[in-house]
């Protein structure tokens, strides 16, 4: 297997850093039953026992080792002690040293990108102020993996120069962002529910959870959310469940729906980031239940709107430990997320990159519905997926395990150009190259029978062996730039003329596969 045109690798690379850490809370688990209180109180108690000649050199000793690796630290652990309060009892009249330190003690470091920096996306930045003449200034998003497995999206920023040269500006120090409960919309989440609901019961449980959420004559699920606006907040939400009853359905599948509607509400939420920190500050760490164990392979592309207006739409993996979910972000400025489930038959599995703008009138997207093959959906809402039609099986030998979508489509003068991935024998993943119709991206217009891109041998090696994977691409001065993850370990970029790729596609004699 080999690359069959001429692909320029560049120099620059993106090593995991251990010394990136933000801080996060900690909160002791009991790990045995015992009487009285549990342990998160009874290290309040603890250190409230500190006698008061102790408290000022402890927390004078946190404040030296921590205050330069984590912005505003005095904030960090009165934040810390908010929280705090509202699980468990701290009296009021402490001194500001003996509250700093409490707060610190339920605060540890989390190294967001200890074991990988991988799976990158690129898109032109919303702001091109002061971008030198013939460059484009860009951001890049990555998967940083640290302990536990746990995925964050990360960004960087940088110039993609002429020729596709590629700089990247060093990160500044990172932090977490600040979460808001979102603004609902009633009809995709009922929706949501119906899909979450059914998906997950038992076979014991379905004519009980069909009969709560999905019988069009009977709906007692969306009869009890009737109060709700077609617009609505967390606190209207919790006013309408504080008398939630479902007539007719058992009392567990009534339970179960409550508990659902809870952990989707909790599942959607804004984030954002003060106005003066840079993007490459700007850590998106899991803030719902169902992505605590990782926000993985985010694919973003720059929307353009009907209205001819710019909307950054960024799809990833959920996964809260047992299942996968896929969601998405929406952004004007990369520095407020808006961050939500998506929902319908056909929003399923990995891989989904919307395209980047509206065809016939309705969104479309590219999804590997089956685990196997690439799949369109298309919709006439953003968050709601249930159209869908094959358009790529694998064939060739070097995808014949499984193939995938690596970003959103690009739009050509010859279609759409998109980058799939094939994974071959020992799982070796590599990247090719198709063209759909721009009109109908439905039919396949071309496929490289050959990959584009497949790792050499100081990629073959990282965290997931012999592994090129992308997010995304991004063109400029005619070139295709390719940002893409190296053995799940680090990020690299390609580059290739896009004339040449194009030609490669739609020469009747060049060696090109039709679909």
């Amino acid at each position: 297997m080999r690359e069959q045109l001429p692909i320029t690798r560049s120099d620059v690379r993106l090593y995991p850093d251990p010394c990136r850490v933000v801080a996060r809370p900690y909160l002791p688990a009991d790990v045995w039953p015992a009487d009285g209180p549990n342990r998160i109180q009874r290290l309040i108690d603890r250190v409230l026992e500190l006698p008061a000649d102790e408290i000022t050199p402890a927390i004078a000793d946190v404040r030296r080792r921590f205050s330069d690796r984590h912005e505003d630290f005095d904030a960090l652990c009165a934040g810390s002690l908010e929280e705090i309060r509202t699980i468990a009892e701290v009296p009021d009249g402490l001194s500001a040293d003996l509250q700093a330190l409490l707060g610190a003690y339920f605060l540890h470091e989390y190294s967001i990108e200890a074991a990988a920096l991988t799976n990158p996306s690129i898109v032109t930045a919303p702001d091109q102020t002061g971008t030198p003449s013939g460059s484009v200034r860009g951001i890049v998003s990555l998967r940083g993996v640290g302990e536990g497995h746990i995925s964050s999206i990360q960004l960087r920023t940088g110039l993609i120069g002429p020729g596709g040269t590629v700089h990247i500006d060093e990160p500044h120090h990172p932090l977490l962002g600040r979460r808001y409960p979102p603004l609902f919309d009633k009809a995709v989440f009922i929706a949501t529910l119906k899909e979450l609901a059914v998906s997950g019961a038992s076979e014991a449980q379905a004519e009980q959870v069909h009969r709560a959420f999905a019988d069009p004559g009977h709906n007692p699920v969306e009869q009890a959310l009737a109060p709700l606006e077609d617009r609505f907040t967390m606190p209207q939400l919790e006013v309408v469940l504080r008398h939630f009853e479902l007539p007719g359905v058992a009392p567990d599948a009534a339970a179960r729906a409550k508990s659902t509607i809870h952990w989707l509400a909790d599942s959607n939420y804004e984030l954002a980031f003060p106005a003066r920190s840079h993007p490459s500050q700007r850590v998106l760490f899991p803030k719902g239940p169902s992505e605590s164990h990782g926000m993985e392979d985010a694919r973003f592309v720059r929307f353009t709107q009907d209205d001819g207006s710019a909307l950054y739409l960024g799809t990833y993996t959920a996964y809260d430990g047992f299942h996968i979910l896929p969601q998405l972000i929406e952004t004007q400025d990369f520095s407020t997320f808006r961050i939500g489930t998506l929902s319908g038959s056909a929003a399923r599995n990995k891989g989904i990159a919307i395209f980047p703008r509206r065809i016939g009138g309705r969104y479309v997207a590219l999804a590997r519905s089956d685990a196997e093959n690439n799949y369109l959906m298309f919709s006439d809402h953003l968050r709601v997926w249930e159209e869908t039609h094959r358009i790529q099986v694998p064939v060739r030998p070097w995808e014949l395990t499984q193939i995938g979508n690596s970003g959103a489509p690009i739009e050509t003068d010859a279609g759409w150009l998109v980058v799939p991935h094939g994974v071959g024998p020992f799982r070796t993943y590599a990247l090719g190259a198709m063209l759909l119709d721009l009109d109908d991206p439905r039919k396949v217009l071309s496929y490289l029978p050959d990959p584009l891109l497949v790792p050499q041998e100081d990629e073959r090696d990282g965290y997931v062996p012999n592994v090129v994977y992308s997010c995304g691409q991004i063109v400029h001065d005619g070139t295709l730039v390719i940002a893409y993850g190296a053995s799940d370990t680090e990020t690299r970029f390609a580059s290739l003329p896009l004339d040449t790729l194009l030609r490669a596609l739609t020469d009747p004699s060049a060696s090109v596969g039709r679909g």
